[in-house]
């Protein structure tokens, strides 16, 4: 029996893990899928002071209170930013660390350096027209044209607007979270544009590092959930 950890991306929650963690749960495993301050069934928590930082503790809590210890962390889209900080500080805990479509930051970057202007401008935009000035809507066009209308539907009717600065603020690194002897990244290859390639080219070039695709769009969790299940457990 392993333990897994399953991080979402923005404007999701733990419910988005649905599909993947049945698969696994079963094969046997433990399987936890927090939902972050501020959304799912935490909306109601959002404040404008909620940031990265926070999405970062409310992960290790679970790993504190869980008793986590060689597990399975794995984060999907804005997750990567999350597991990413978490990994840093709870490195010696984790056995495996998985990538889905997610963003790898380096030391010292938000999301908003590894998306890049124009989209950072759209997400300030979005916030002062829609959020009050502190919370991001999804953004138009952020769900591919061939998921289907059930999971369309189920993604835009459990969204929630995710506070501004999860995107904005940087994220200080040690470095720790390379030292895991199992890294992962997993590029989902069945939509552009996309801003993910940049981190399997980066990870490609690691000796230390596997590389693997799935031909589908962002939400491969949807999609594909026994193939991402089994890339998830090394399969």
């Amino acid at each position: 029996m392993t333990q897994y950890l399953l991080c979402h991306g923005a404007w999701g929650g733990g419910w988005g893990w649905t599909r993947v963690a049945a698969i696994l749960r079963g094969c046997g495993h433990e399987v936890f899928t927090p939902t972050y301050t501020g959304l799912g069934e935490r909306v109601h928590l959002a404040t404008p002071e909620v940031n990265l930082q926070t999405h970062i503790d409310d992960v290790r809590n679970v790993i504190r209170y869980e008793r986590l210890h060689e597990f399975v962390l794995v984060g999907h889209s804005y997750g990567g930013m999350v597991v990413t900080g978490v990994a840093d500080r709870e490195w010696e805990k984790i056995s495996r660390l998985v990538y889905l479509d997610a963003f790898l930051p380096a030391d010292g970057q938000s999301l908003n350096d590894l998306t890049g202007p124009e989209r950072t401008e759209m997400t300030l935009q979005g916030a002062r027209e829609h959020g009050d000035g502190w919370l991001v809507p999804r953004f138009e066009g952020n769900l591919h044209p061939s998921l289907s209308d059930e999971d369309r539907e189920w993604l835009l009717t459990n969204t929630c607007m995710q506070p501004l600065k999860t995107f904005a603020d940087p994220l200080p690194l040690a470095g720790n979270h390379l030292n895991i002897a199992e890294k992962v990244y997993v590029l989902s290859t069945g939509y552009s544009p996309s801003v993910f390639p940049q981190f399997a080219h980066w990870t490609r070039t690691q000796s230390d590092w596997q590389t693997l695709e799935l031909p589908t769009h962002h939400h491969l969790q949807l999609s594909m959930p026994e193939q991402t299940a089994e890339f998830i457990q090394g399969v």
